[in-house]
């Protein structure tokens, strides 16, 4: 389901923060308010400080006035996951979520982020999509990279055995 910015939130929708170079998550829980997985250093305004929330290994679980967590970032209602996986009912994604409110939980930008907290109240299924891309990309990179070292290493051996025999002429 593509992202969407004009509709009203319902309870349990997912809504996605964007912070610059990352987004935040949180679940819509009704009446203004979201809950969500705030490492020490998120909060709105937070600007390159809020990065370091990769260095943190515990946050807390807040319920919080959704104006008041986006601040003057851009937000959306995105519900990512619809179409791959079944929507939990309502009044139990609420429940779990409110019975983990001041919890602290161990938190790790690869296993345990704001996106795994929100997706595994929706759909039972902890995912980041901001992890995978972030693993692909570095992987894609990391192939690149590998495959120009390759080629150059290739190019090496065969000029460098031109010259070789060159030399030995």
């Amino acid at each position: 389901m593509a992202p969407t910015k004009d509709q009203k939130p319902e309870p349990g929708d997912l809504i996605e923060i964007f912070r610059g170079t990352y987004q935040h998550w949180a679940i819509y829980v009704g009446e203004g308010y979201v809950i969500h997985l705030a490492p020490p250093s998120e909060h709105a305004q937070a600007g390159a400080y809020s990065m370091m929330s990769v260095l943190c290994d515990k946050a807390t679980v807040k319920k919080e006035e959704l104006y008041e967590v986006v601040g003057n970032d851009e937000y959306c209602i995105n519900n990512l996951l619809n179409e791959k996986y079944e929507t939990r009912p309502v009044r139990e994604i609420l429940r779990d979520a409110h019975s983990f409110l001041g919890q602290e939980l161990p938190y790790c930008v690869f296993r345990g982020n704001c996106e795994h907290f929100v997706t595994e109240l929706r759909y039972g299924k902890p995912q980041s999509r901001q992890v995978r891309k972030a693993v692909e990309t570095g992987v894609g990179v990391s192939l690149a990279a590998a495959a120009i070292f390759a080629v150059l290493a290739a190019a090496a051996a065969i000029f460098g055995s031109k010259d070789k025999q060159k030399r030995n002429q």
